[in-house]
């Protein structure tokens, strides 16, 4: 799924390992990633998180997508800061699953990301 998520490596991000329920993604906040408060704008670290939930999710094979996410920013990140995306599973139920990635730059959390998954029947339903 990752090799076809051409936002996300259009972003620079990287795939740094999977597993059953888990994924750690990178991504190093640019110049053009900055807000004009001179933070990295929320919707970037968003999309991290977002895409270490998606890999995760999906690493048991049926077609998963996002039913619900949330997060609590808890640092600012700025240009030039190495992130990390920990995603890992906290239960699936049925079509269902729950998932925390937690975002940080070294050993500092910059935040906290839940995402709800659904498996679906196929792909051409994601649409």
């Amino acid at each position: 799924m990752f090799a076809a998520d051409r936002a996300s490596r259009a972003l620079g991000i990287e795939l740094l390992e999977a597993g059953n329920g888990t994924a750690t993604l990178r991504m190093t906040v640019t110049a053009q990633m900055v807000n004009g408060h001179g933070i990295a704008h929320g919707g970037y670290i968003f999309l991290l998180a977002d895409t270490a939930f998606a890999c995760a999710c999906n690493s048991y094979g049926p077609v998963t997508v996002a039913a619900k996410a949330d997060i609590t920013f808890i640092a600012p990140a700025h240009e030039g800061d190495v992130l990390l995306a920990e995603a890992r599973e906290r239960t699936r139920f049925g079509r269902s699953g729950i998932y925390d990635v937690r975002v940080t730059r070294g050993d500092q959390v910059i935040a906290e990301f839940r995402g709800h998954s659904r498996s679906i029947k196929e792909a051409k339903e994601a649409g």
